[in-house]
């Protein structure tokens, strides 16, 4: 693992206190509360519509939930200083837009941000750590590259780069494999798991594919249309029965003696 793995500050918990989260008069969520901590990688599942983004934006700090609280060393993320709060977690977005033209080590670069002193750039070898994550990103073809020249999935795996160059023990990542072709998913699923299992990182990760959490997370939260949530140990969360109910589609499960797969139950259709 690159040196950029290694986290500036140790690991913070991250918890929600009987969250209650709305959009207009509906309930996304009622008295969620759930804990985050170094060495989980957390998946985060459920239907479109149901809240997840909406909760992403609350662990990172970003809004406050209707209800309850979300808290970093048990204190409210929201009034931790922003300053302090970057060098604690990562936040990817659902979609990122470039709005100006640079060049992809630049914008990789944008990550150190969070670590500048008043001399600007070079203060934590900020070249070797951009370096390094382009590398692990499989970026180094592209580095010179205009941001606005590259497919959806380059993008966006220069979007993360940036969110791993932060090097924030915590990373709140919302459909990171969006747009990646299968290899890159796998290879971006990796590194987020040998992060967590190094036991220096905690991640939330939001996904849609089934079969890839259930491969992939230590832990699941499992969300769905009529506010119902589940959360726990992946294999826990990630049956058959409860997906089929959460994502309102039948789900089954199939598996070689080693892998298995969760995938729709053709028969029903």
């Amino acid at each position: 693992m690159s040196h950029w793995s290694e986290p500036i500050t140790g690991c913070p918990q991250l918890a929600l206190r009987d969250v209650c989260l709305r959009a207009g008069s509906r309930t996304l969520v009622e008295g969620l509360s759930m804990s985050i901590g170094a060495g989980q990688l957390w998946c985060v599942v459920g239907p479109n519509g149901v809240g997840k983004s909406t909760l992403m934006g609350v662990l990172a700090g970003l809004r406050a939930p209707e209800g309850g609280a979300a808290e970093v060393n048990d204190a409210a993320v929201t009034q931790v200083a922003p300053a302090t709060l970057a060098r604690q977690r990562a936040y990817l977005p659902q979609a990122v837009h470039d709005t100006f033209s640079m060049i992809v080590e630049d914008a990789v670069r944008i990550g150190r941000h969070p670590h500048l002193n008043g001399w600007g750039w070079g203060k934590r070898d900020d070249d070797r750590i951009v370096g390094d994550v382009i590398g692990d990103l499989d970026l180094d073809g592209l580095r010179g590259r205009d941001v606005l020249t590259l497919s959806g999935g380059e993008r966006q795996r220069v979007s993360l780069a940036a969110a791993l160059a932060q090097q924030a023990p915590l990373l709140l990542l919302d459909e990171p494999v969006a747009h990646l072709d299968l290899r890159h998913q796998i290879m971006v699923l990796d590194l987020l798991q040998r992060l967590t299992r190094a036991g220096r990182h905690a991640a939330v990760v939001i996904l849609h594919d089934l079969t890839l959490a259930h491969r992939y997370a230590s832990h699941a939260l499992l969300m769905a249309e009529d506010g119902h949530a589940i959360h726990g140990p992946a294999h826990e969360v990630l049956t058959p029965a409860q997906c089929s109910r959460a994502l309102r589609t039948p789900i089954i499960s199939i598996s070689d003696g080693t892998h298995t797969a969760l995938i729709p139950d053709g028969s029903q259709t």
